[in-house]
């Protein structure tokens, strides 16, 4: 996947007008495509798992679920951690509000699902990524557009409730589609389970080509800044979050993931956001796109890096 998106990005640069035919409107629906394959590998019983749910007696009778002290934490950490590096960043760097909403949007989405197969390929608690992927997902509608408004809402209008129905249209909705086929057409799915991861790859290639096409000559004068600030918040994503992991004394699995799940982050849904509702700003999709390329190549990398250093470790 990681090679598939930087060809497909770097070919979008050098010919942006052969590939100018997969446009930014295509983005939104690209991405509900990956998160209907999301919701079709996801049942009740696994949500429920994935959660982490203990239960909390109150009021000497009530009994409660919640979820488990990991999981809090995880959801914690990624929606704090992310939007304050990227807006300590987009400062730092004194970047032009157009770039600066983009990274914001980025730092302010919740994980991507390619998290899930670093943290299993880092050795990390796969469990406990897919429960952050999951929660954080759910969460996103409400906590991303409040996060965009908070740490954005001086530079440009914010539109909360546009924003608010736009996650739900390109994430939860399919993702509740996608459930929906799992449970009433079983028989379907266990035909099509395979094909799905390369279904999502090609859809994010396909995101990647339309944003970068259509910025191609802006990202010539202003894309080494940039990506320098796009790998600098993934880097600091993994460093912090594995620094809360290790406060909050969780395992070397359980820190793992932490770090991953925090470092990577949806990036298919900033440049959703972005086209939808900044479109006078087209530069706003880029962080996104760039992030889309980035992380994928950094998470394999670091893959490599955790397991090398847990060899060295055992001998």
């Amino acid at each position: 996947m990681s090679l598939l998106v930087l060809a497909a990005a770097v070919s979008a640069y050098f010919f942006p007008k052969t590939l100018s035919f997969i446009s930014t409107s295509y983005i939104a629906p690209l991405l509900g495509l990956v998160m209907f394959g999301m919701g079709m590998t996801i049942n009740m019983s696994d949500l429920k798992a994935t959660f982490g749910l203990q239960e909390l007696k109150a009021f000497g009778k009530i009994t409660l679920k919640i979820p488990g002290r990991s999981i809090i934490i995880g959801c914690v950490s990624q929606f704090l951690i992310m939007p304050i590096l990227a807006w300590a960043l987009v400062k730092l760097f004194n970047l032009p509000a157009e770039l600066a909403v983009g990274v914001i949007l980025v730092g302010c989405c919740p994980g991507g699902t390619a998290s899930n197969v670093i943290t299993y390929l880092a050795g990390g608690d796969l469990s406990l990524s897919i429960g952050m992927t999951t929660v954080n997902t759910l969460l996103a509608p409400l906590l991303t557009p409040l996060l965009v408004w908070l740490f954005a809402g001086t530079m440009i209008d914010i539109d909360f409730w546009g924003m608010f129905l736009s996650v739900v249209q390109v994430i939860l909705l399919p993702i509740g589609l996608g459930m929906a086929f799992q449970k009433f057409f079983p028989d379907a799915i266990l035909k099509v389970k395979d094909y799905l991861p390369a279904v999502s790859t090609l859809a994010i290639t396909a995101i990647v080509i339309a944003v970068v096409s259509a910025n191609a000559s802006a990202l010539a004068t202003s894309g080494l800044i940039i990506i320098l600030v796009v790998i600098l918040h993934n880097l600091l994503g993994y460093a912090f979050g594995m620094f809360t992991g290790k406060i909050f004394r969780l395992n070397k699995p359980q820190c793992i993931a932490m770090s991953v799940e925090v470092g990577m982050q949806n990036s298919g849904l900033a440049c959703s956001l972005a086209a939808i509702h900044f479109a006078a700003m087209p530069l706003a999709t880029v962080p996104g796109a760039i992030f889309s390329v980035w992380h994928n190549i950094s998470g394999a990398l670091y893959a490599r890096i955790l397991n090398i250093s847990r060899s060295l470790q055992k001998d």
